[in-house]
């Protein structure tokens, strides 16, 4: 069985300004801005939330389904998903479009200035869930808005349990829409900023909203990430990284990391750690899409970390030993 993954595929241009922007915008000057960048250095990344999300899931010999639309401009990603063995066939053209990009210039103080255009993801509802086939699990990621709606309601309709992952679409939606989507879905996923406009909008506690779901998904960045589950909220630790690079993905990443543990029927804190895991070995390189750990140094590195984890629990347990006998 697959896992559906819908969302946005995407093209990420960055560029580098070898200097500060605060050394070239004018303050007295902000309401007639016009400013040129000398960008020396650029590159261009594969991502969109279903583009990285399928892409880890992929790494851990998942089976991801992506389900999003692309523009006339989609095709050498085509090509990089054809060579990573991922499933086009619900990959939607929209002739006269271009793919979803973003295009981001980072000063050398990581300040950044962005400007995204959507192109044919705003017409994800053109794609349906219905022709999606032997569909076991799917996640609801940011794409647009129309196909976003309409694909939490396909899944809930087809009886498909779906993770809500609303990410940099929030501000699409009110507290009205929001509970919409979470009264229909199976899980949530957001990060701690997420979690407080999310609390904001709707105007219920995170242990309020965990009780609409069967789990409740908060990650924490460097302070690893918390589950609400069975009435019970499980501290997943953050794992160590070789290196930090690069955080464009990371999210995705962990998500890949819960989807694969939740469609193996993995108990929380194992789907946890693999999550972390995950999001340890992309953050170590650039973009989101350019790690490729085989699934045996995947197991390696989650079978560490829970050592590591495992040998500061029982430092901690033998600290408190000596204090308590002394």
């Amino acid at each position: 069985m697959h896992t559906l993954i819908c969302g946005s595929l995407a093209f990420d241009t960055i560029m580098v300004f070898q200097d500060q922007f605060k050394n070239h915008i004018l303050p007295d000057k902000i309401h007639k801005l016009s400013v040129a960048f000398y960008v020396p250095e650029m590159r261009r990344e594969f991502g969109g939330t279903a583009g990285n999300i399928a892409y880890n899931l992929q790494l851990l010999e998942g089976k991801p389904l992506i389900m999003a639309t692309v523009g006339e401009d989609f095709g050498n990603y085509t090509s990089w998903l054809n060579k990573n063995k991922l499933n086009t066939s619900h990959i939607k053209q929209i002739d006269g479009s271009f793919t979803a990009q973003a295009f981001i210039t980072t000063d050398i103080d990581d300040n950044q200035i962005t400007a995204f255009h959507p192109g044919a993801m705003v017409e994800s509802h053109q794609n349906s869930v219905k022709h999606a086939k032997e569909v076991s699990l799917a996640i609801i990621a940011p794409d647009g808005r129309d196909g976003m709606f309409a694909h939490a309601k396909e899944c809930f309709e087809a009886g498909i349990p779906f993770m809500f992952d609303p990410g940099q679409g929030l501000p699409m939606f009110n507290g009205e829409d929001l509970l919409y989507f979470i009264e229909m879905a199976t899980y949530l996923a957001v990060n701690d900023y997420e979690a407080q406009v999310l609390q904001d909008k709707t105007g219920l506690s995170l242990d309020a909203l965990a009780q609409k779901v069967k789990a409740l998904i908060v990650t924490l960045g460097a302070s690893g990430s918390h589950i609400y589950a069975d009435g019970q909220r499980f501290e997943i630790p953050c794992v160590k990284a070789d290196k930090v690079v690069d955080p464009t993905g990371c999210g995705d990443a962990y998500r890949a990391g819960l989807l694969y543990g939740i469609a193996n029927g993995w108990d929380w804190v194992t789907c946890g750690r693999l999550a972390s895991t995950m999001g340890a070995i992309k953050i170590a390189s650039r973009g989101g899409q350019n790690h490729r750990p085989s699934r045996v140094e995947i197991e390696n590195i989650y079978a560490q970390a829970l050592i590591a984890e495992v040998s500061v629990d029982q430092t901690v347990l033998t600290k408190k030993l000596d204090s308590t006998q002394h």
